[in-house]
């Protein structure tokens, strides 16, 4: 595997996971109370975000574009 392939699943995989984070609080967030919270609901929306980061990283990604 080539050093910008690593560079590349780094850069995408750190992406991903901000994007599910950023999924969950968002969805957590619009529930009226806490405790009405579909936690299924949350881990879906935030499995799919993070699927799409990462088919969206496949177009490419600015900071491996320099590596």
């Amino acid at each position: 595997m080539s050093n910008k392939t690593k560079i590349w699943i780094k850069a995408a995989a750190v992406r991903a996971i901000k994007t599910v984070a950023q999924t969950a609080v968002g969805v957590i967030g619009a529930s009226a109370l806490i405790t009405e919270v579909d936690f299924l609901v949350v881990l879906s929306a935030s499995a799919l975000a993070g699927l799409v980061s990462l088919l969206t990283s496949v177009a490419g990604l600015p900071e491996v574009e320099n590596a």
